[in-house]
């Protein structure tokens, strides 16, 4: 009878590691099962560029249907397990609930937003972690400038043609830079949005934004912003959002309609409903080879996993996608190993290099000790993802679109009602005059497809930053 290895997550290590089963495993030996939310991976580095409309958003993303070979694909979310009988409960996309059993269990499920108890934050900001609330993003960019066109109010233009981006790391950073990029190059289709003005705040509780790289590139990165007009604040908490507004710890009131939360990650909340033991900060307690502790038949990677750090003794890795793909590749192996000859090997990664693309044919890197700055980093990071994305067709894709993006520029058109068709009987829509319960700000966020996002089970795969978030 040939083993049952489910794999929980399809994001870069839940993917990564089934890949890697399928070479390490014989397929009359095993039967190896990905559990995921969606049918596809995010690749997250290049969600910025979907968002800023330099890349087509089905383009970054890469099917798991295609480019696994022999592995079985179950659609659905994972909401339990019981170690003890050696079963995940899981309820598929049909809506129906199956408790699958296992021999071995590879746990990847990643992360989610980390909200902390601010007020008004859950109700009035948007994430940057998902396809869905990245092309949210865009939308909500676009159509505010479309209401500013027609609204009399100088504050409430104001308002709309002010974007926050709350969170300096990989995503916020590379998340700001290329939404003003994108913003810039559409206003002079507004003539009343140029006279008036974008507005581009950055807010970054630490003393200085990205923490993970060298100071001189934190600096050159701030520098680069600030040129183009971004404002940022370090050293800055929030203390409440409102519809129309962000209130900082400075005392500040930025009037605002678009609020982006990019500060920070939790480990997905079913991690804590699998019956396995947590550290403090809510991850799952691995030792070096990735094996859960007290399990010989479980093992976890990326977000979820508190995984040892070789780079920093006493420490988990950090969560990044560098760590998440090596932490993948061990993991299957010494799954493999269990089922076969037993070897076993530790984690040893550290990192060897970061980019962080800013759009502009400017980026920051550093790799193996080297610092790279301006267009050489840029070259340098784009060339890095392009030999990352999975599939020559899936390489070509983005380097058709980069070099279209190149010669045509942006797309400037506001897409949020793809996905979301109107009913087919219309005619009992309210008006604005007859739905009083409903403001400009209601129908701004029906318009743009998740004005406010829920949180909702993800996997692993599309709730990842691949530098910043691994899962």
């Amino acid at each position: 009878m040939a083993w049952n290895v489910l794999v929980l997550g399809g994001g870069f290590a839940g993917f990564t590691a089934a890949r890697r089963l399928e070479r390490r495993v014989p397929h009359q030996a095993a039967k190896v099962t990905l559990v995921n939310d969606v049918n596809f991976m995010l690749y997250t580095p290049l969600l910025p560029g979907a968002a800023g409309g330099t890349l087509e958003p089905r383009h970054v993303v890469v099917p798991l249907r295609e480019e696994l070979r022999s592995s079985e694909l179950l659609l659905g979310h994972v909401t339990g397990a019981d170690p003890s009988r050696k079963v995940v409960n899981v309820q598929t996309a049909g809506g129906g609930k199956e408790e699958l059993p296992y021999d071995q269990l590879l746990v990847a499920l990643g992360s989610t937003s980390r909200t902390p108890p601010i007020p008004g934050l859950k109700e009035h900001a948007i994430g940057f972690k998902t396809l869905s609330e990245a092309i949210a993003l865009r939308n909500r960019v676009v159509h505010a400038m479309e209401q500013a066109e027609h609204v009399e109010g100088e504050d409430a233009r104001r308002a709309l043609l002010s974007f926050v981006v709350v969170g300096a790391g990989y995503a916020g950073l590379e998340g700001i830079a290329e939404m003003q990029d994108f913003a810039s190059d559409v206003v002079d289709l507004y003539p009343r949005c140029r006279m008036t003005g974008l507005r581009f705040t950055l807010v970054e509780a630490r003393e200085r934004v990205m923490g993970e790289i060298p100071a001189q590139l934190a600096e050159y990165a701030t520098a680069e912003l600030r040129r183009r007009g971004i404002e940022v604040r370090t050293s800055t908490t929030v203390k409440q959002v409102a519809a129309d507004s962000l209130e900082l710890s400075s005392g500040e009131v930025i009037p605002t309609r678009t609020v982006c939360w990019t500060a920070g990650v939790k480990p997905h909340p079913v991690v804590s409903r699998l019956g396995l033991p947590l550290t403090d900060d809510g991850r799952i307690d691995t030792d070096r080879f990735c094996q859960v502790a007290g399990f010989s038949d479980v093992w976890a990677v990326g977000d979820a996993a508190a995984v040892p750090d070789p780079a920093r003794r006493g420490q988990p890795s950090p969560p990044t996608a560098q760590h998440a793909l090596r932490q993948a590749k061990v993991a299957a192996d010494n799954l493999a190993g269990a089922l076969g000859n037993g070897r076993r090997r530790p984690f040893r990664y550290r990192t060897l290099g970061v980019f962080v693309d800013m759009g502009r044919h400017q980026a920051v890197a550093s790799t193996v000790g080297i610092k790279w700055r301006g267009f050489p980093a840029w070259f340098l990071a784009r060339s890095y993802h392009l030999a990352l994305m999975p599939g020559t067709k899936r390489k070509l894709r983005l380097v058709v679109d980069w070099t279209v993006g190149l010669v045509f520029g942006r797309d400037a058109s506001e897409l949020g009602q793809l996905g979301h068709p109107p009913a087919l009987d219309r005619s009992n829509v309210p008006s604005m005059d007859e739905a009083p319960g409903l403001d400009e700000g209601d129908f701004l966020q029906e318009r743009t497809a998740g004005g406010t996002p829920t949180e909702r089970p993800s996997g692993d795969g599309p709730q990842i930053d691949a530098e910043s978030k691994s899962g």
